[in-house]
């Protein structure tokens, strides 16, 4: 059976393609604004995942979604981070070695989000007041003195509410400056 023929549409004229949106990242300078770098959780959704999730699971999450962090979540409260580096790097094997892994042997099926992320109180934060009046030159000094490869970007004063405004991340920011 032969099936009808369709027109082909035709090629798109010049003008039409010179019309797509412009690359809505814009370089930035290291006399940038530190903010510009910042992903702020006022204006984009924060990508998150459970402490119980299995890092296999969070490492495809972060695929799919395009980044490299995601902020461990559970009761609306932020527990800690997990990056790719976490389950690719050697912290998931030195949990396994560990003697307080869950089960005997302990097998990477056994290892979650909450056995090898960072902590709440092992996070680098930063305030959002001292993002926002610092550039990225004195973001990078401020990276320099950490190992982190993600800052934390808090607003508010404890005890009152504090929330987590942003993520910073050293990648992105020496991609950044390495354009500029």
């Amino acid at each position: 059976m032969l099936v009808p023929a369709v027109k082909r549409p035709s090629i798109l004229p010049v003008p039409l393609l010179l019309d797509a949106p412009a690359n809505p990242f814009r370089r930035l300078a290291a006399t940038s604004p530190a903010s510009d770098l910042m992903t702020d959780f006022q204006r984009e959704r924060p990508i998150v995942t459970s402490p119980e999730r299995h890092i296999d699971a969070a490492l495809k999450d972060m695929i799919i979604e395009g980044v490299r962090a995601l902020l461990v979540v559970e009761d609306n409260a932020v527990l800690g981070l997990i990056t790719a580096a976490d389950v690719l790097g050697p912290r998931a094997v030195q949990f396994l070695q560990n003697p307080l892994c869950r089960s005997s042997p302990c097998r990477h099926e056994d290892v979650s989000v909450a056995d090898i992320m960072t902590p709440w109180a092992d996070l680098q934060m930063l305030e959002y007041g001292w993002v926002a009046a610092h550039t990225c030159a004195e973001l990078a000094a401020a990276f320099s003195r950490t190992e982190a490869t993600h800052l934390i970007v808090i607003e508010g004063l404890p005890p009152a509410r504090t929330i987590v405004r942003g993520l910073l991340s050293r990648t992105r920011l020496a991609r950044q400056l390495a354009l500029s």
